[in-house]
């Protein structure tokens, strides 16, 4: 049946409220074009707040998409543990260039070589576990999906190899799970009671939530799909794979909050922050600083993270001016391509005329 209830998306309409725009087409057209069943945009830009949605919710039963549905956010999970890291900076209790060593003793080989801030902007050289067959979040897994993994047993798999030693910046979703347990050793507490006391409570996320070993998303949500070739619905699973690299669930209002709390200064210090946006070349079409991505548009940078966990795409990005575009996507027959979603921020930052 969802196959021909995929001809439905062809038909499904944008949902918008407050001050549309082009956005609303773009959305229609990577519909349209099988990139996505699913589709949530929020555009803020002081006073004004425009939502909309494309797609369905649910490729058997139909219905639009929530403007306020939940999503699993993958990697901007690194964002709000970067900032943890950084209060915790601000506080004393740890300094940047400490090496992990001398937090966590015995934990990373060559721990005493690697500091704190390498974990955070990916230049470490730890290994990516996920790079192992069977343990990345962004395939499918069968029932192995509903498995439930600690974060030693992450770190016991990305241990078993090294690098090559060849020069490149390389992404690794090992660094966070290490800065996981650096916040739980810091603190006496797990770290995603850390993430809810210190940055969901203060700020009202409650729409936010670390998911632990829960296999399933607050309603309303739209489903998440993995091409096996045909469709399957791929929306549960136990997320404790990805854990503090990984693992959060939110909406587009709650990140947008997010996002600008942090970048307005109203979380980390101005020391901090500016250490956060200090980037390193990644040679991957933006600049990685310390849990937070700086992309380049023809009209400046906008800065934010993307997010990926099967069945769902995450984008949050804000410029320096206070407009931001929140994005989640539920990939179709594929996923959107990077023209497609950075033409989004483009019309969303680079307006004509």
């Amino acid at each position: 049946m969802m196959n021909t209830l995929m001809n439905a998306l062809v038909a499904a309409a944008v949902a918008m409220t407050g001050p549309g725009g082009g956005l609303s087409a773009d959305l229609q057209r990577i519909v349209d074009a099988k990139g996505a069943t699913a589709a949530l945009a929020r555009v803020s830009d002081g006073g004004r707040t425009w939502t909309g949605t494309a797609g369905v919710r649910d490729l058997d039963r139909g219905g639009r998409p929530a403007p306020n549905g939940h999503f699993r956010i993958g990697s901007v999970t690194k964002t709000f543990v970067a900032t943890v890291l950084l209060q915790l900076v601000d506080e004393g209790e740890v300094g940047l260039d400490d090496p992990i060593e001398r937090h966590l003793p015995g934990l990373v080989p060559g721990g005493a070589e690697i500091s704190v801030r390498e974990l955070l902007n990916h230049t470490s050289r730890l290994y990516d576990y996920m790079s192992e067959p069977g343990y990345s979040t962004n395939r499918w897994r069968g029932a192995e999906r509903f498995r439930s993994y600690q974060p030693r047993e992450l770190l016991k798999v990305a241990f078993a190899k090294k690098l090559p030693d060849d020069g490149k910046w390389h992404y690794s979703n090992t660094n966070y799970v290490v800065l996981g347990l650096l916040i739980e050793k810091l603190t006496g507490r797990p770290y995603g009671e850390e993430v809810s006391r210190r940055i969901l409570r203060p700020l009202g996320l409650r729409h936010t939530l670390v998911p632990g070993d829960r296999p399933g998303l607050p309603a309303p949500h739209a489903k998440g799909y993995e091409p096996l070739p045909d469709l399957v619905d791929a929306t549960r699973m136990n997320p404790s794979l990805d854990w503090a690299a990984g693992e959060m669930i939110s909406t587009t209002a709650d990140l947008d909050r997010f996002m600008g709390a942090l970048l307005g200064g109203k979380l980390i210090s101005a020391e901090s922050l500016r250490a956060m946006r200090t980037t390193v070349e990644t040679g991957a079409g933006f600049g990685y600083g310390l849990g937070l991505q700086a992309y380049a548009l023809p009209c400046g940078t906008v800065w934010g993270h993307s997010g990926e966990l099967i069945g769902y795409l995450t984008f949050a990005f804000r410029a320096d001016s206070g407009r931001s575009l929140t994005l989640s996507i539920n990939p179709s027959t594929r996923n959107p391509s990077t023209a497609e979603v950075m033409g989004l921020a483009v019309e969303v930052f680079c307006p004509k005329g």
